[in-house]
């Protein structure tokens, strides 16, 4: 594995949470209702971070949020 793919990368802490909540399995609609936030702004809480860990998609950003302890399950 090249060392620049396991750079810490700089997620807000909202960002994690979100990741989390995926992690397990959570939709955004239940995520928001979990966080009190809209479903349209888990979303992209998600794309920002999904950006940020050069993820194709929202369950590669978690595989690699958990694949760099960025979160745990």
């Amino acid at each position: 594995m090249r060392r620049a793919s396991r750079k810490k990368h700089s997620l807000t802490t909202r960002e994690v949470e979100v990741l989390t909540w995926a992690a397990v399995g959570k939709s955004a609609w239940e995520i928001g209702e979990i966080l009190s936030i809209a479903k349209r702004t888990v979303d992209e809480h998600a794309q920002t971070a999904t950006r940020k860990l050069g993820a194709v998609n929202r369950t590669h950003a978690v595989a690699l949020a958990i694949r760099d302890r960025i979160i745990s399950i």
